[in-house]
């Protein structure tokens, strides 16, 4: 399939990172962007008015050391909102100490599982443990049903405990209300199930978007991998 020319002048464009604008690694903090992509994303950013944002579900803080700071940054799948030349929050609200303790003792008896705390968001990464995810995900469940306000989101290699809050769809939501988002027609590239609420909010809202990979989607649109989205990026600046 190819995908049509969607980025426009009055484009609002959100874009996620993991998966999209940098490959998956087993492990996270040796993730980094595709090659020549961050020019590509600060001429973009520049065309459209600003109205670029990277949504994540990576903390601000980390974020902020992945893309340029000149870009919105929207962390912790829209806890954490960082306007271009800010600095991420030092110190984000943190999950209960218990449900971090209770995870904990789950990653003990998962060997090869591990924790990441994201502030309010508690990351379980299985990618070492495949078979285990499936009971990871019910144990979870049945953890997070003793927590008002928590949910619980299964993603690619990963579950996350998360306030029901830190939503990417909302997080669109709310930037389309305010500069300089505001008046434009969004558009979602993204590669996870947390980047369906986006792609579903974005197409509510009269826009479009791309799903990164194979899985199934609500986006119309589809490109193979973060190396073909950095293409297409790179080819919607060139034909303009």
């Amino acid at each position: 399939m190819t995908v049509p020319k969607l980025i426009r002048p009055d484009t609002a464009l959100f874009l996620d990172f993991d998966g999209t604008l940098a490959p998956i690694q087993d492990d996270p903090d040796t993730v980094e962007m595709v090659e020549g992509l961050a020019p590509v994303l600060m001429t973009l950013a520049g065309r459209l008015d600003g109205a670029l944002a990277v949504v994540s579900g990576r903390g601000a803080a980390d974020l902020s050391t992945r893309v340029d700071t000149a870009l919105w940054r929207i962390g912790t799948h829209g806890l954490e909102v960082c306007p271009p030349g800010t600095a991420a929050p030092p110190e984000p609200d943190t999950a209960p100490a218990d449900l971090i303790h209770a995870l904990n003792r789950l990653i003990d008896l998962t060997p090869g599982a591990w924790l990441e705390s994201k502030g309010e968001v508690l990351a379980l990464h299985y990618r070492q443990v495949p078979h285990a995810g499936i009971s990871l995900f019910e144990l979870m469940q049945d953890l997070i049903a003793g927590y008002a306000g928590y949910t619980v989101q299964h993603g690619k290699m990963v579950i996350e405990a998360k306030p029901t809050s830190a939503n990417k769809g909302r997080a669109l939501e709310a930037a389309m209300q305010h500069a300089p988002f505001a008046g434009r027609v969004p558009l979602m590239i993204g590669d996870d199930t947390t980047d369906e609420d986006a792609m579903r909010a974005a197409l509510d809202l009269g826009g479009s978007a791309v799903k990164v990979g194979t899985e199934a989607s609500t986006a119309p649109w589809r490109l193979a991998d973060p190396a073909a989205v950095a293409r297409w990026l790179a080819d919607a600046i060139e034909s303009e």
